[in-house]
């Protein structure tokens, strides 16, 4: 077990610099193209479902969480991009932004999933999870 172990660690030690990037490459693009299914703006699919539960402003809303979204997810790659301060503020902003906007999808659009298996087999969790991380992480 002991000669196994040392193995796949020698494997994997070269590799430890990019496994930060797997989670933040998965995490942005996922943010980048989830906003950017909702262009052009308002989303008007979004718009009309936000119309129907009576929702105060729902292009201005809409909008702003396609524009969130897109940035958020960009502002998590961008933010390892850059290796100061800078980069680890942006990562850490980035991060709140993708965990508010999927408490916001959590409580809006899946209400009814609330501490239920369906919101843990679903990637809402998991988006709000690693959102959290780099908000709280950062560049560290």
């Amino acid at each position: 077990m002991n000669k196994l172990n040392n193995l796949l660690e020698s494997i994997a030690k070269p590799l430890l610099p990019i496994t930060p990037w797997l989670l933040r490459l998965g995490l942005g693009i996922s943010f980048i193209l989830h906003g950017a299914g909702k262009f052009p703006l308002p989303p008007e699919r979004m718009v009309t479902w936000f119309e129907s539960m009576g929702y105060m402003y729902p292009e201005l809303v809409t909008s702003l969480v396609a524009l969130g979204e897109v940035g958020a997810g960009a502002g998590i790659i961008l933010g390892g991009l850059l290796n100061n301060k800078v980069g680890d503020l942006v990562t850490r902003l980035s991060g709140g932004a993708v965990g508010v906007i999927m408490i916001g999808a959590i409580l809006i659009a899946h209400s009814d999933w609330l501490v239920t298996k369906k919101l843990f087999m679903s990637e809402q969790i998991f988006l709000f999870l690693l959102g959290t991380y780099f908000a709280i992480r950062g560049n560290k």
